[in-house]
């Protein structure tokens, strides 16, 4: 069994309403000391939307530290006493203006676990009924609607070059 570090003390070093920068100080079982900077989150909770004819919904998005547009499945962070299921409804009705009639549990994973202790849960979301989507004032959002081989395309093209997404894809691809 390896061998776990011991947490000293935690602080925070900077907070948003996105994420909480951390600095933690740890011994290691051999007796050396250091620290550790890390992003804390509440998680977040990815959505892979199929529409009954079979497509993936998917949005267009402008990503401001890469200055690129990105093409993404519906994705936020959990907020303050909301639950992973309850943020992937918001979430996906805000980005894509669907709400989801059946929103099944599919997997999870931490998408940088070096840098970051957010567990992102993935959904797979259907029974998919129009809403009016109401992104949050610093998105703008295109729908695409892809086959599951376009989105396999999309991804060896890398025009998908998200890594969430394409983690969440290779966790749920079989399931749909």
């Amino acid at each position: 069994m390896l061998k776990h570090w011991e947490k000293i003390s935690s602080k925070i070093v900077f907070k948003n309403s996105w994420w909480t920068y951390k600095q933690d100080y740890f011994q290691i079982p051999n007796g050396i000391r250091g620290e550790y900077h890390y992003v804390h989150t509440l998680g977040a909770s990815m959505i892979v939307p199929v529409t009954d004819e079979g497509k993936i919904i998917l949005v267009k998005q402008y990503r401001f530290l890469c200055d690129r547009e990105s093409i993404e499945l519906p994705c936020g962070g959990v907020k303050e006493g909301m639950t992973y299921e309850e943020t992937a409804h918001l979430e996906m009705e805000e980005e894509t203006g669907f709400r989801a009639g059946k929103l099944e549990y599919a997997a999870e994973y931490n998408p940088y676990n070096g840098v970051t202790d957010e567990i992102c849960k993935v959904y797979v979301a259907s029974d998919l009924h129009q809403t009016k989507a109401i992104p949050d004032n610093t998105e703008e959002f295109e729908i695409l609607y892809k086959h599951i081989h376009e989105v396999d395309e999309l991804i060896r093209s890398n025009e998908i070059w998200d890594g969430m997404t394409i983690a969440a894809w290779g966790l749920t691809k079989h399931l749909l």
